[in-house]
This record gives structure tokens, C-alpha cells and sequence, in this order.
């Protein structure tokens, strides 16, 4: 019996747009994960890239549960000697909101070369605006 391998056809890669307004953090990475990935639809390899394009919109508006807004921290290092900084998450949404969800998702996709590549198809904005109006993206509802 053969294996059936599917054409991985990049025209037929959609783009999705997400608004992050009130959405749970991490739900939110999950769903974004799985539609980089292509896990939501029949084609789904688990070794090739059959996902779509997904551009976050209010990513300063992502919501967290708890008490993650002053207990989550996330660590920098430098490369050097004592080089290491701790932010919380307030901190880390003042300066730069987006990486809140980059981080989620990145730890979400495969730690190697695939991985790589889908994190090239997610496109992240602090504001409502975005400049990928003329690829037509499709608005998807984020997970509640």
C-alpha cells in the first residue's frame, strides 16, 4: 500500500485575519497554531507545510487569566555574564505588545526547521490597521 503525499500547492494558501480584542492569550496561540500548521485541514501532513497565512490584529488588547499580568515573567539573555533580564507581562505589553502572542505561538509549533518556516506565515500588529488588505484575508473568530 502506498502512502498518499499531498501537493503542498502555494497558491492555495488563504490568509486569515484575527482580532486579539478580549481574546485569552493562550486559546488564542492555539487556534493560530493550528491553522499555521494546516492541522484544519484534510491534507494535513505532519512533515510539510500545509497551513495558511495568519495576521493578529490588537495584540496590545490580549487578554490573560489570573494573575499571569504581574506573575509571568519572560527571560532574556544577552550571551553575556549576568545578562539575563526578567520582564513581567505588563512591561513586556508597554514596549512591545506583539511578542506576547509571538512567544505563545512559537512555543506551539515544532522546535525545528518546519517551525521556523510557519512562524514566517504569522503576522502580528499592536493597532487595528494592517497592510495586508490585498491578499483578501478571511476574518476568523477568535476561540473563546
Amino acid at each position: 500500500m502506498k502512502t498518499h503525499l499531498p501537493k503542498v500547492n502555494l497558491e492555495q494558501r488563504k490568509w486569515h485575519v484575527i482580532d486579539a480584542d478580549g481574546a485569552v492569550l493562550g486559546r488564542l496561540a492555539a487556534q493560530v497554531a493550528n491553522v499555521l500548521r494546516g492541522k484544519d485541514k484534510p491534507v494535513y501532513t505532519p512533515h510539510l507545510d500545509t497551513g495558511d497565512f495568519v495576521v493578529v490584529i490588537n495584540a496590545e488588547k490580549v487578554r490573560l487569566t489570573g494573575k499571569k499580568e504581574t506573575a509571568k515573567e519572560y527571560m532574556s539573555y544577552s550571551g553575556w555574564k549576568g545578562g539575563e533580564k526578567y520582564r513581567n507581562v505588563e512591561q513586556v505589553r508597554a514596549r512591545h505588545p506583539e511578542r506576547l502572542i509571538t512567544h505563545a505561538v512559537r512555543g506551539m509549533v515544532p522546535k525545528n526547521r518546519l517551525g521556523r518556516v510557519l512562524m514566517t506565515k504569522l503576522k502580528v500588529y499592536k493597532g487595528s490597521e494592517h497592510p495586508h488588505a490585498a491578499q483578501r484575508p478571511q476574518v476568523l473568530a477568535p476561540a473563546k
